[in-house]
């Protein structure tokens, strides 16, 4: 089946040429390729100042962040269980509170622990004057 032709009012006849450095270039490609766009569509939404959706995948292969992402679904899990428990009519008992302050102890350990990482990922490091 043969291709159907543009209608003539949406075809683009006219050229524009644009010269880029290499790193210029890797830079709009990489771009064009996050926000799943050819790299002339991509040029023409930003000329145009068109909304560009770009999509981020990170992936951090971290040992520390394993760990921490492991203790978050085990604490998940535990409030869950509590949350379970108390819909089922379950009596509030020292027992119980003393399960829910250890997972809010474990969250806030567990906050910490992430802020700091997520400072010496940025280069942050603490700074004592004298």
């Amino acid at each position: 089946m043969a291709r159907l032709k543009k209608q003539k009012e949406l075809k683009r006849n006219h050229h524009i040429m644009l010269r880029l450095n290499d790193t210029e270039y890797d830079i709009v490609t990489e771009n064009a390729q996050t926000a799943n766009l050819s790299v002339a569509e991509y040029a023409r939404k930003q000329v145009m100042n068109q909304r560009i959706t770009m999509k981020y995948e990170v992936v951090a292969d971290v040992p520390e962040l394993k760990k921490l992402i492991s203790e978050f679904g085990k604490i998940g899990s535990n409030l869950n269980q509590i949350a379970k428990y108390f819909n089922q009519g379950g009596i509030h008992s020292q027992e119980m509170r003393a399960a829910i302050n250890q997972c809010i102890t474990e969250l806030y350990e567990m906050k910490y622990k992430v802020t700091k990482m997520a400072g010496n990922f940025h280069g942050d490091t603490e700074t004592h004057s004298e």
